[in-house]
């Protein structure tokens, strides 16, 4: 395997993990209004109306359901985009110079959702009174919501293909964003994040919370599917996906409805583990149909051609000298990850005190 394959494959790897771990804290953060009552017993610091969850959508005891869920993983799978980011920035310059400058507007509107959510989750719980709680919940779903929704009207501008102009740079207008092909991936996108959300939901709550999280996972799960077989369907008569691999697209796209299918069936059954299994699997392939299905391009145009894998790599002394990057650090966050499942595993308020 040469070293350019090598590096592409870790940036793909980053990525989906990324979309895998942060997608179900987004899909969390969204569903966190319809999952509030939190059912474990009480935190020893809860209060009336001055716990870090008191407020709208909380359980008696000031508790949030879905946010109780993601809290030992808070902020530590955004790693995978720092990871990301890094790779692309050391080993893809030429992709990371024309990616950020085409996506701008979107690359912002991710960042702030991120900031949003984030501050939004950690104020709640200094909020006085039950109106101040009540916008701090808003703005936890609404960061969790910009970031899914951008995400993948980002996912269907690369599907699609990107305007690129004269010298060669590439640019996103208001007409490519708000497109009917990059509006649907959006769409599709925040439904299967958080049909993801409610999927690990049901795998860390107590079984009240539990029962309610499948009901509502199974529904996301089918809208994201009829999502998707819109986005199929304008792909068919050329206002969608332009793809350069088209057998291997259509694997990776029927392997994906075969994992919201998987993941919709679990749920009905009440098969957490297996459920979450088949969304992890539904996040993650979308980042391997890309990159497989728009091979050699890693950045296409919409008239045809783009920047291939040759000509966003750097050189071969610079890979080389990357790799300390790919053998120290990837190593360590997959043990930091697999550390935080391992530490934190169980059902909510069994193994761990609520933190939100």
């Amino acid at each position: 395997m040469s070293l350019e394959t090598l590096w592409l494959a870790l940036l793909g790897l980053l990525l989906a993990g990324y979309f895998v771990l942060g997608g179900y804290d987004y899909g969390a953060q969204m569903l966190s209004p319809f999952l509030g009552s939190a059912d474990a017993g009480p935190r020893p610091d809860a209060g009336a109306g001055t716990g870090p969850g008191a407020g709208a959508g909380t359980g008696p005891d000031g508790r949030n359901a879905a946010l109780d869920a993601i809290a030992p993983f808070f902020l530590g799978n955004e790693v995978w985009l720092v990871a990301f980011a890094g790779v692309m920035f050391g080993a893809f310059p030429h992709l990371e110079g024309s990616l950020l400058s085409g996506l701008y507007p979107l690359i912002v509107a991710i960042l702030a959702g991120l900031v949003l959510g984030n501050a939004a989750i950690q104020l709640r719980g200094r909020s006085r009174g039950p109106r101040a709680v009540k916008v701090w919940n808003a703005l936890v779903v609404l960061g969790g919501a910009l970031p899914a929704v951008c995400w993948g009207i980002v996912v269907g501008l690369l599907l699609h293909g990107v305007p690129r102009r004269a010298d060669g740079s590439f640019h996103v207008g208001a007409g490519e964003v708000f497109g009917p092909f990059a509006l649907t991936c959006g769409v599709a996108t925040a439904l299967l994040f958080a049909g993801h959300g409610a999927a690990f939901v049901a795998l860390r709550s107590e079984p009240g919370t539990a029962a309610a999280a499948r009901r509502l996972g199974a529904t996301l799960l089918a809208a994201a599917g009829a999502a998707g077989a819109l986005a199929l369907v304008l792909s068919l008569f050329g206002a969608g996906a332009s793809m350069t691999r088209t057998g291997t697209s259509a694997v990776l796209f029927a392997l994906v409805v075969a994992a919201l299918a998987a993941g919709w069936w679990f749920l009905g059954r009440g098969r957490d583990t297996l459920a979450f299994t088949a969304t992890c699997l539904a996040t993650a392939l979308p980042v391997l149909l890309i990159g497989a299905g728009q091979y050699p391009y890693l950045l296409s145009a919409s008239a045809g051609g783009g920047i291939t894998v040759d000509e966003a790599v750097a050189d071969g002394a610079t890979l080389k000298v990357l790799i300390g990057f790919g053998v120290v650090v990837v190593p360590l966050i997959l043990l930091y990850q697999g550390w935080s499942w391992w530490a934190f595993r169980g059902r909510t308020g069994r193994r761990h005190p609520s933190y939100f």
